[in-house]
């Protein structure tokens, strides 16, 4: 049989149509396109899509089994590795990691590895009739802190092994980054929801509303019986660019914009926490986030949205599909571009005037690439005389996170790099005993399979720890 030269196309919302609501972009494979998907595979003896992928999926294993529609075997396959497979096959940039090692796509394109997955996951999910069981205990407790990609992962690799694991979450819904900081159209947050409560039913308790360096601190843990602690506690302290303005009335770091949006609901009509809405919006960034805020300022009502970058295209970190996405639905790229100052308006006879403090425009100036910097990638130049405004009501500052100082401030003996990173040596241990550490706590902002995979090792590593 002739093998399609090109993956299967996700059916999408249409741009215009989803540009205004919030319900999930990708709709998903049907069963039909997913059997017809997974009979690319070439199966491979050397499987090279496995080791591409952080967590070690069998790939090739649960897409033989999507072949002869044997789906559920499939999940089954997946979640031996992975605790999150329906976040998974959303959110994460297969396109670099196990697609990118498919054999296939050395002359086509590659298997759509994470459409599959996502595939599967969902038929699984919508079965209200599969329930997790707990396996028997073994008498270890094990605290994890932080419910996000990491702290989720290694709770339920634990929680498999017997170990009596508990969840402490600082804000009052259990996921992290993936409640707070991925938009509902990319992410609905039911599928987090479900996968927390996957791991409840394996016996998981989760602890929200508990931040840790707060309400209790790493000691106090070890004082309540916990024999290990993983801290997966994020990297949740915004970046800024220290320009001019940065203070006026309707400047946000991602961060917030995306948490009040996301988690709070802020596009709601009368919502808990306010948003500046409508208007228009500039976002200063790149990456996943720069793209995923500026797609929920569209949606919260901009009449215009700009994603300000200070490289060109080819050296935009975002995901492919996400700058497509944006780009679709209308968007506007300044690239080549970087902010030098926020404007606002300040009326000194009148200091009670209400427009007092807010933004009214940005100040840019047109860059050029010069030599590659440390990165490899080449580095920004800017240009003399080539400053010019653009006029906007709020500005988005999505230039990248650092780890929360909160843990190493308040625990002794625990060492941090000088990016404000948790050290941790090959096997996830920190520099305290019992201390175990990964995802962005560690690394600064990354990806959800690469803080999947720290959570993975570091499961691993307690387990070892605690049997000896």
């Amino acid at each position: 049989m002739a093998i399609n030269p090109k993956k299967h196309e996700m059916p999408t919302q249409e741009a215009s149509v989803r540009a205004h609501n919030f319900n999930e972009v990708a709709l998903g494979y049907t069963e039909e396109i997913a059997v017809a998907e997974a009979q690319r595979c070439l199966n491979c003896k050397n499987q090279p899509c496995v080791a591409g992928c952080p967590v070690n999926i069998h790939i090739p294993e649960f897409i033989a089994q999507i072949k002869t529609g044997n789906f559920e075997e499939a999940y089954q396959i997946i979640s031996k590795s992975s605790s999150l497979p329906a976040v998974c096959g959303r959110v994460c940039p297969q396109e670099s990691q196990c697609e990118s090692k498919c054999t296939l796509g050395i002359k086509f394109e590659p298997v759509g590895i994470g459409r599959l997955e996502r595939y599967v996951a969902d038929l699984h999910n919508s079965r209200t009739d599969i329930k997790a069981e707990a396996p028997e205990s073994n008498g270890h407790k094990v605290a994890i802190v932080g419910s996000g990609p990491s702290g989720l992962t290694c709770a339920g690799d634990l929680a498999k092994k017997g170990y009596k694991v508990t969840i402490y979450e600082a804000l009052h819904t259990a996921g992290g980054v993936l409640v707070y900081g991925i938009p509902e159209f990319r992410l609905p947050k039911s599928i987090v929801a479900k996968e927390v409560d996957t791991l409840k039913e394996l016996g998981v308790d989760v602890e929200t509303n508990v931040i840790i360096g707060k309400t209790l601190t790493i000691d106090e843990l070890f004082d309540m019986g916990y024999e290990a602690i993983f801290v997966g506690s994020g990297a949740g302290l915004p970046n800024f660019m220290n320009i001019p303005g940065e203070s006026l009335k309707g400047v946000y770091s991602a961060n917030e914009f995306l948490t009040r949006s996301n988690l709070m609901k802020a596009y709601r009509t009368n919502p808990v926490t306010p948003i500046m809405k409508g208007g228009k919006v500039a976002v200063v960034g790149g990456g996943n986030v720069a793209m995923d805020a500026a797609r929920t300022a569209l949606r919260l009502g901009a009449e215009k949205v700009y994603i300000v970058y200070r490289r060109s295209l080819e050296e935009l970190p975002a995901r492919k599909e996400e700058v497509e996405h944006a780009m679709e639905e209308g968007i506007e790229f300044l690239l080549l571009h970087n902010p030098l100052q926020i404007l606002g308006y300040n009326n000194p006879d009148d200091p009670r005037d209400p427009k007092n403090g807010f933004v009214t425009g940005m100040q840019c100036i047109r860059m050029e690439l010069g030599e590659p910097d440390q990165s490899g990638r080449r580095r920004p130049v800017p240009i003399e005389g080539s400053e010019f405004e653009i006029d906007v009501d709020t500005v988005v500052m999505a230039i990248g996170t650092s780890p929360n100082p909160l843990i190493k401030n308040t625990t002794a003996g625990l060492e941090v790099n000088r990016r404000g990173g948790i050290i941790v040596n090959e096997d996830g241990l920190t520099t305290r005993k019992g201390v175990y550490a990964g995802g962005d706590a560690v690394t600064g902002a990354a990806t959800v399979i690469s803080a999947m995979g720290a959570g993975k090792l570091a499961a691993k590593s307690i387990d070892e720890y605690l049997n000896g």
